[in-house]
């Protein structure tokens, strides 16, 4: 099995003067799963290259078992140093498509073309696509063949607006996922901020939050049947 990881490229938090990206674990944990699947996994973002990591999300008290076997994983960190560039991909090289979150996916991958074309091409084809935390924005711009939005009428989840307030950044980023799945007509739930939550409807896999990341992608293994393939 082929799975294409999608990280942003965007490291400015609005105009906060503070630096955001991909949250580690986000990435971490969901590679790891992959990898443990006998997986083969590739690294992408909008400009390539190294993506931003956002500091935050390697404090300390962010720092998970599977993020610091990460950074000490020279096979790991040299995949996200070289990351291709995401208009260089197509949905038919893949068996699957995993976004971890961070702020920067709002951003950028949000209102991405590329990055539009690909979720579109993933679920068209008739392959599963997976977004955790802030990433299910990266769905916005997204729609079915007869024109109206992706996640229309579909369960999801993402990045409560209650967790944006908990981390105080509701007046900084340029949307709240919540509240635009809602505008969308997705049928939006959350469980508890904070703790792991995945939903699935189809083919489309999203999770609340960093927590519900390695869930997520646990998810996405059991709907394509092919742990191990």
């Amino acid at each position: 099995m082929k799975v294409l990881i999608v990280l942003t490229s965007h490291d400015e938090l609005g105009t906060t003067g503070r630096k955001t990206g991909f949250w580690l674990e986000e990435l971490a944990a969901p590679y790891y799963e992959f990898s443990e699947a006998g997986w083969e996994i590739t690294l992408a973002s909008p400009q390539g290259g190294r993506p931003p990591l956002d500091p935050k999300s390697n404090e300390p008290g962010f720092q998970t078992e599977q993020t610091r076997r990460f950074e000490a994983d020279a096979q790991a960190t040299a995949a996200l140093a070289s990351t291709v560039r995401l208009d260089s991909v197509s949905a038919q090289d893949f068996d699957t498509v995993f976004y971890p979150g961070g702020h920067g996916p709002l951003w950028d991958l949000a209102e991405d073309a590329d990055s539009k074309r690909l979720i579109e091409e993933t679920l068209r084809s008739g392959k599963p696509l997976a977004v955790v935390c802030h990433a299910p924005g990266v769905l916005r711009h997204a729609v079915d063949e007869d024109g109206t939005p992706l996640v229309r009428g579909k369960k999801v989840t993402g990045f409560a607006n209650s967790e944006e307030e908990g981390v105080g950044l509701t007046d900084v980023v340029p949307f709240l996922v919540e509240d635009e799945l809602k505008r969308l007509g997705g049928e939006y739930s959350k469980g508890d901020d904070w703790g792991p939550y995945v939903v699935r409807d189809g083919l489309l896999i999203t999770g609340q939050n960093p927590a519900s990341s390695g869930p997520a992608a646990a998810a996405l293994i059991k709907l394509t049947g092919n742990a191990g393939a």
